[in-house]
């Protein structure tokens, strides 16, 4: 239940932020469900493995290579959904950085709703 909550609200931002970022297109909002699924597979799976196998270079830059792997990953979902359109690297770079800020926002308030 809590899976399909956070997958829902996250749903929502990418709806939210694909009418207000130019570049990011989303064609309706079981596109959004499905983008929302997609980024979730690819965190749980993709994710792990560029962040190994680009350790190096984000002990570097002090974690912020993270965020060109979030990119990374937007790119992969635009890739794998059809109806979700991204037109390029800093597009998806804007887009997962202030994916990641709301739905920290939301995903903090929905836990303390619960406590």
């Amino acid at each position: 239940m809590k899976f399909l909550i956070k997958l829902l609200i996250t749903a929502i931002v990418v709806v939210l932020l694909s009418k207000v970022l130019p570049g990011v297109e989303t064609s309706g909002y079981f596109t959004a469900i499905m983008v929302a699924l997609a980024i979730s597979i690819l965190n749980f799976i993709v994710k792990p493995i560029l962040v190994l196998f680009t350790l190096p270079v984000t002990i570097l830059t002090l974690g912020l290579f993270l965020l060109v792997i979030n990119a990374i990953i937007i790119l992969l979902a635009d890739w794998f959904v059809s109806g979700f359109s991204v037109d390029g690297f800093f597009p998806a770079l804007i887009f997962s950085l202030l994916l990641a800020i709301i739905r920290s926002i939301l995903f903090s308030t929905l836990e303390k709703e619960r406590s």
